[in-house]
């Protein structure tokens, strides 16, 4: 995560997704995946041989390592159309979520940044997650119906 300062020490008006997409690289992601894996099948038992991956086409997603991972693991993956933000929980629900609640405040540092963010997930309830999964399956469902 040291990239994150440089991008920040670069311009203080970025915003958390343009501090992602420089930070989050393949090698970020794979150790995101393999903490992923591991809490699936310590706390999800009931679906540890039996889940699937959704993830956009960020090209840290779409990295050959993170491909060979997810091969070796077999953790199958559910495609994901290019373009179609309409159908990724982040970017039609979660950042949308946070942004409203993070609007016109000034951090100062990276830690406040991580704090804040930390905080603002954690008072997502198991109702606002069941909403985020119905709207995904509902996009999908439309997605499928009109062909794309």
């Amino acid at each position: 995560m040291e990239v994150v300062p440089a991008v920040m020490a670069k311009d203080h008006r970025l915003s958390v997704r343009m501090i992602a997409e420089e930070a989050v690289n393949h090698a970020f992601y794979k150790d995101i995946l393999e903490r992923l894996q591991k809490r699936v099948q310590r706390v999800r038992r009931d679906i540890a041989d039996n889940w699937v991956l959704h993830h956009d086409n960020a090209p840290a997603h779409t990295a050959l390592s993170i491909r060979e991972f997810l091969a070796k693991k077999n953790i199958p993956v559910l495609p994901h159309p290019p373009y179609s933000p309409d159908l990724a929980p982040c970017d039609f629900y979660l950042y949308t979520k946070l942004k409203s609640k993070l609007k016109d405040h000034h951090f100062g540092t990276m830690e406040n940044i991580q704090k804040i963010v930390t905080g603002k997930l954690h008072t997502l309830t198991e109702n606002d997650l069941q909403y985020c999964f119905d709207q995904w399956k509902k996009r999908w469902n439309h997605c499928i119906t009109s062909q794309g």
